[in-house]
């Protein structure tokens, strides 16, 4: 035996001759991002919302393989006498309510939609001209967190997110001058930003929303319209990367998880572990120590808070 190439095996606990090669180079390096994926949304866009769960599980456990970058579409500029949606019966804001239930029931994440009968939103500019300052001013990731928090308290909690005392006290509580950011997206500079978004949407084809399109280094991509499933976003990166397998990366722990995000939906936490609705309670009480988060209930799902 050659005592020189003697190993003992970390997953076996088993010692004995290596049998590897003596010296052999290995690469550390994270593969490149070569993947470019544009998601063109709106603070106002039920169906986005809906999508929350599949889409943070994406980035979370393929978000090394592309760069993400989110584009604001400009849903509502404004109310006028004409049709916003004929295709899903909304003429007036008293139309999106009902419509804005359904996607709610049926998505699991939770929608009042009762402001849009007795004070809705006038339009969906304002809190995507701040999300634009914020990701100029700050960082995409900031800015994200804002798109987010507005959606929450717009969707769930009911609040006008037109209303720029809303928007003020949302940037606040990032830690961030939200009356400033406010002022500042509400000057031209701001609705300049917000434009060079529509313009991006519209050259990459994107004529409803969500869309995502994921865009290869050959500028050859995959565009995926409305909600999907989970698999539909590993397929279409698969597509663009050329390659039959991805690596995942691991789920973060709850935990962690609820720490970044500060608030998650039961349908979130069920997406990203892959567990039945009945498995949720147990998870949660195996995850988080008693004590370390909170438990509350709105229109009929639990959510779970730091």
């Amino acid at each position: 035996m050659n005592n020189n190439n003697m190993m003992c095996d970390l997953e076996t606990g088993v010692c004995g001759v290596a049998g590897e090669e003596e010296m052999e180079m290995i690469d550390f390096n994270q593969p490149k991002k070569s993947i470019e994926v544009y998601y063109v949304t709106d603070p106002i866009c039920s169906h986005c919302w809906a999508i929350e769960p599949v889409l943070r599980r994406f980035k979370e456990q393929y978000g090394h393989y592309f760069n993400f970058h989110p584009v604001m579409g400009g849903l509502l500029e404004k109310w006028h006498d004409g049709p916003i949606d004929p295709a899903n019966g909304i003429y007036k804001p008293a139309d999106v309510a009902p419509h804005w239930r359904e996607v709610g029931e049926h998505s699991r994440m939770p929608i009042d939609g009762s402001l849009m009968i007795d004070n809705p939103v006038q339009s969906s500019y304002p809190p995507s001209r701040v999300y634009k300052v914020i990701q100029k001013n700050h960082n995409e990731a900031l800015a994200y967190q804002f798109l987010r928090r507005a959606r929450e308290v717009l969707f769930s909690f009911n609040q006008n997110i037109s209303d720029l005392s809303v928007l003020i006290e949302i940037v606040n509580k990032l830690g961030l001058d939200g009356e400033g950011i406010v002022r500042e997206a509400e000057q031209p500079a701001g609705q300049q930003l917000l434009n060079e978004d529509f313009a991006l949407a519209r050259s990459l084809g994107a004529r409803g929303f969500p869309t995502i399109i994921m865009i290869n280094e050959e500028n050859k991509g995959v565009k995926i319209v409305g909600g999907r499933p989970f698999e539909y976003y590993v397929d279409g990166l698969k597509q663009v990367l050329n390659k039959e397998e991805l690596q995942p990366n691991p789920q973060p722990s709850l935990s962690s998880l609820l720490e970044k995000e500060k608030l998650l939906f039961s349908k979130e936490i069920e997406v990203m572990y892959h567990l039945e609705p009945s498995e949720l309670n147990a998870f949660i009480e195996k995850e988080l120590p008693p004590g370390s988060y909170e438990k509350k209930e709105i229109l009929g799902e639990s959510y779970f808070t730091k």
